[in-house]
């Protein structure tokens, strides 16, 4: 396990300076070194019969976790033992926390509700969310923000410093890789059913118990919806995403999810909460509700390193 004071130090980091885009734009996030490898292999092996396909969606999965977990193992290797090293650490830990970035992503489309600029708000929720934004109305476009600000929760905050914690930085970076291989190729549709199948299970399990932390933390500071988490969470296709969007809707006492468009398709979803559609202001509350789960996260880690041996 890592220290939690440097598992903290990773994430007050990033919550500091973020990634901000012209960085990105002259130095692609380590991220998208990932995506690269997977693309490039996805590209390569997705071909054949089902079973051929499953089997080169494993080799492709364990790749990319291996090369980037040996990386993180190599790093915690080289950067023990002094406080240059730690420091380094704590730097390079960052890069897989993604609570700053997702922040001011979803304060953008709440500005843009707040000034009634609908179409610059369908835009920003665009970039977070890969549902068709295009007929969302500003109810659609409040749910599809709460909903993208919970589910990354778990998958940009709780699970990325969960794994860090449990492995290092090899357990961060092999999460970073299976959970952007889910986002690339676990999917359900043609021509990832068979390719992506692994990377969908992998992160399935890794994220069973992030997130129901991240659901937790969501109830704990928003004073309720544990009923509604304990009630509608399993509704959802998936078995973790429903825990951080049901604890979501019953906190801030709105309704999300229901149905969405994907490439002109409609998907019939459940339905999460009692209350009404979120507006602008539910937004806003949303946010409020994320810093303090976020807050709370870091007190957890906090006091972790108070009972940490030394």
């Amino acid at each position: 396990m890592a220290d939690p004071w440097l598992v903290l130090a990773a994430a007050g980091a990033e919550a500091a300076v973020g990634y901000p885009e012209r960085l990105q734009r002259r130095a692609p996030h380590p991220v998208g070194w990932i995506a690269a490898v997977i693309g490039g292999l996805e590209r390569r092996l997705n071909a054949g019969g089902p079973m051929r396909r499953r089997a080169s969606g494993v080799a492709t999965l364990l790749v990319a976790a291996g090369l980037a977990g040996g990386a993180g193992f190599a790093l915690d290797r080289a950067t023990a033992g002094s406080a240059w090293g730690l420091a380094l650490a704590a730097v390079l830990g960052a890069f897989g926390v993604a609570a700053r970035n997702l922040h001011d992503h979803v304060a953008r489309v709440g500005r843009a509700l707040g000034a009634g600029d609908l179409p610059a708000a369908r835009e920003a929720v665009g970039r977070i969310v890969g549902r068709d934004v295009r007929g969302l109305d500003a109810e659609g476009v409040g749910a599809a923000a709460l909903e993208s600000l919970a589910e990354s929760f778990n998958d940009g905050v709780v699970a990325p410093l969960f794994w860090f914690l449990v492995g290092g930085l090899a357990g961060l970076f092999a999460y970073k890789a299976v959970n952007t291989a889910d986002s690339l190729i676990g999917h359900r549709e043609a021509p990832y059913t068979h390719f992506g199948w692994a990377a969908a299970r992998c992160d399935d399990v890794l994220n069973l118990i992030p997130a129901r932390l991240a659901g937790g933390l969501l109830c704990l500071v928003g004073g309720r919806g544990w009923r509604i988490m304990a009630r509608h969470a399993r509704g959802h296709a998936s078995p973790n995403s429903g825990w951080p969007e049901a604890a979501m809707a019953g906190a801030l006492g709105v309704q999300l999810g229901g149905p969405a468009a994907y490439d002109g398709v409609i998907a019939e979803r459940p339905t999460f909460g009692e209350g009404p559609r979120p507006g602008a202001a539910d937004l806003r509350r949303g946010l409020r509700l994320y810093l303090r789960a976020c807050v709370l996260l870091a007190v957890a880690l906090a006091a972790g390193g108070f009972a940490w041996p030394r």
